[in-house]
């Protein structure tokens, strides 16, 4: 059910989007610290609701459905604040580039195969993707500003985000690769879909 808690979970993670969007786009030193606390807040929903789902036996199709989506928004909004608001560098471009084309795999292979009826299973590598890259994320949605109000200025945070979003990209590329192999072994063996049956003709046509 939607009011179930992980289900909740997972819709907070929406509703903290549009907060973290404003705060980013602001971008001043307490902002950035906060945006980061937001961030860090959605992620760590990432890993309760399915926790709490598991351990209470509520998993359901309305959660299956909406946590991938959630976590896309999360993470496609926060890339592109950062490629918007000129946070990343032109390396640091790249593996932003390669996280959303794998993103966008993702999705349409798993939109194929349900359509057939085979699940993409989430592996092991994949999680170690999903917490590096919200690692690197919130890393670099902090940035130097909240290294300066924390007294770290010298820590080069912006720099040490974007190594950390090369290594998320690099486990990208490694489960994408993974996930499509997957997707093309049932491309050959699975059943066409049956076209849906035509109405019969009326002579009554919408407008």
């Amino acid at each position: 059910m939607p009011t179930d808690l992980p289900n909740l979970l997972t819709l907070s993670r929406i509703a903290a989007i549009p907060l973290l969007v404003l705060l980013m786009a602001l971008h001043a030193q307490a902002l950035d610290f906060s945006a980061c606390v937001v961030f860090a807040i959605a992620g760590i929903t990432d890993y309760l609701d399915g926790r709490i789902a598991r351990d209470r036996r509520q998993t359901s199709d309305f959660g299956r459905m909406l946590d991938p989506i959630a976590d896309k928004l999360l993470v496609g909004a926060t890339l592109m604040m950062l490629v918007g608001m000129a946070r990343l560098s032109s390396w640091g471009l790249y593996p932003a580039i390669v996280i959303m084309l794998r993103e966008i795999l993702v999705s349409g292979l798993r939109e194929y195969l349900a359509g057939v009826r085979v699940g993409l299973p989430v592996t092991r590598l994949a999680k170690w993707k999903t917490g590096v890259q919200m690692a690197a994320l919130g890393t670099l949605v902090a940035g130097d500003t909240t290294a300066g109000l924390l007294g770290i200025g010298w820590l080069p945070v912006s720099r040490i985000g974007e190594a950390m979003l090369w290594a998320a990209a690099l486990l990208t590329l490694l489960t994408g690769w993974d996930y499509l192999m997957a997707g093309l072994r049932h491309v050959g063996s699975a059943p066409a879909a049956r076209p849906p049956r035509a109405m019969p003709d009326t002579g009554i046509h919408p407008g």
